[in-house]
């Protein structure tokens, strides 16, 4: 068979990148395949006002690296571009606490907090994870709330990927002896969500991919895989046909490559939407569990618009600090930098109930009673500037099924309560904290009227199992029933972190990768 290549990726986020790499010192012939562009610090938007260059809307021409994708039981926030979610992440890299390795399907499988942990260490160098040396005024906030809890001792800053060298300026590559790019000190704006536009902050494209790409690893960028398909042995013995069409481009110009593996790596909705489509037609022989086992690190996002105008909540890293409530709950601090306001247009004022029309009711009784306090949301000049973002996440389970819709994926119940926007926790604490900061709390018009919570990190639908009836890829992440099939990418992970999962994504793809040979 005359192979395209030995190993195509079908994404460039925290699972493609570190596969990328990994197979290339390895000697394997690599192609990563991205549906997004390749970015450029000057590329990036000043703020997210810009709404093309920062949104990806492709049926609109917007073709910026920020997706939003609204369910039945969820919306979420992801990542699109060289890089993927990277390149809109909070830089956050924290490690979840001895349960997540202990629960879910791949439960007693391995000793995974054993296994993973000089992965998490080689994930940490390569990122580049260090402590956040910066406090400003919305950590201060969460701070107090902390202390408020009794909890001071618990608060910490968190450990970011960000290069902190003198701000702005350039020096030589400070990560991996010269081989990796130059770059630039953080000078703390904020930012990092709608992109790094001062080289500092530390995304796929300047560490694993960066790296692979020297050696010779191909990226094709605005690219979107169609099909998957197993050459002439259904079981993928002799490798796979993968279909290729121009994502940001009218004419879509189909093209066949064929490769003797492949590694999906295209996060939850890309991947398992994927994997939906081919197991129609193509790869039928996967496992029934594609789609299940969908979690949402349970998770709620409040914006708290402050009355104290003498503070500047925009300034520092994207999420600078973070503490646990209790012991199945983490808060984070979030910001945009100077001048995002976008979010605004989406906000209402926080409101729980147990029927719409109640909410509905709720809105307006607040619209009529205090209805400056919601306005001068809309009409803040610098809605950043002025306000903390809320990020609450738990590790308590509960789980969707997403299949396959008419024009997109469809999500339903599977196990425990059904994702909420209405946490009462939650609620108690996004009021805690505004009473630190002299603030009205808010939250998107689609949490408080159809109570469908917001994620910035869905996970599972591909979950590491014992057989194909409790999981669709094994111990090693490679596809029940299919030769050189790998998954690697959020959709992997298969118990609740409670806290963001990018360094745990790359260290189970770095052990996925230590698995499989040297090329003869």
């Amino acid at each position: 068979m005359n192979y395209d290549f030995d190993y195509i990726i079908v994404g460039s986020g925290f699972g493609g990148s570190v596969s990328a790499l990994r197979l290339s010192e390895k000697g394997y012939k690599v192609l990563v395949i991205e549906k997004g562009k390749r970015w450029f610090p000057e590329q990036f938007p000043e703020t997210n006002w810009n709404l093309r260059r920062w949104m990806w809307l492709p049926m609109f021409r917007f073709h910026g690296f920020f997706k939003m994708t609204l369910l039945k039981h969820v919306g979420i926030l992801s990542g699109v571009g060289v890089g993927g979610g990277s390149l809109v992440y909070a830089n956050t890299l924290p490690r979840p606490e001895k349960s997540f390795f202990q629960s879910g399907s791949w439960a007693g499988l391995l000793d995974w907090k054993k296994e993973l942990e000089p992965h998490y260490r080689e994930a940490e160098q390569m990122l580049g994870a260090v402590e956040n040396p910066g406090l400003y005024d919305s950590d201060e906030a969460l701070r107090a709330v902390a202390a408020s809890y009794g909890k001071s001792d618990k608060f910490e800053p968190t450990h970011v990927a960000v290069f902190f060298g003198e701000p702005e300026e350039e020096v030589p590559d400070p990560y991996f002896e010269g081989d990796g790019p130059r770059r630039s000190g953080c000078n703390f704006c904020g930012s990092c969500m709608t992109g790094c536009r001062y080289n500092a902050k530390n995304t796929l494209d300047k560490n694993y991919l960066y790296l692979a790409e020297k050696k010779g690893v191909k990226v094709l960028d605005c690219k979107k895989v169609i099909r998957v398909e197993a050459i002439e042995n259904n079981s993928g013995r002799d490798g796979y046909q993968v279909t290729v069409i121009n994502s940001t481009k009218l004419l879509k110009g189909k093209v066949h490559l064929k490769s003797r593996g492949v590694i999906l790596a295209g996060g939850v909705l890309g991947t398992v939407r994927l994997m939906l489509d081919m197991k129609r037609r193509y790869l039928m022989g996967l496992s029934d569990q594609i789609g299940a086992q969908i979690r949402t690190n349970n998770e709620s996002l409040v914006l708290i618009h402050s009355r104290q105008k003498e503070k500047d909540f925009s300034r520092g890293v994207a999420i600078g600090s973070i503490f646990p409530p209790d012991n199945d709950t983490h808060l984070e601090s979030v910001r945009y930098g100077s001048g995002s306001g976008f979010w605004k247009m989406l906000g209402v004022p926080l409101t729980h109930g147990k029927s719409v029309v109640g909410r509905i009711l709720k809105l307006f009784w607040k619209l009529i009673t205090k209805p400056v306090p919601w306005l001068k949301i809309y009409f803040s000049r610098n809605f950043a500037k002025e306000s903390v973002i809320l990020l609450f996440m738990q590790q308590i389970d509960s789980t969707l099924r997403f299949r396959k819709g008419f024009i997109n994926l469809k999500s339903v119940l599977s196990t425990g309560p059904a994702p909420s926007a209405f946490m009462p926790f939650a609620k108690e604490l996004a009021e805690a904290t505004s009473a630190q900061v002299e603030g009205t709390p808010f939250v998107m018009t689609t949490e408080a009227l159809t109570g469908t919570p917001t994620t910035a990190h869905i996970l599972g639908g591909c979950v590491i199992g014992k057989d194909p009836e409790r999981g669709v890829i094994d111990k090693d992440h490679k596809v029940f029933g299919y030769h050189n099939l790998y998954v690697c990418d959020g959709s992997a992970i298969s118990s609740n972190p409670g806290v963001n999962p990018a360094l745990t994504i790359t260290a189970m793809t770095e052990l996925a990768m230590s698995k499989i040979h040297h090329k003869k």
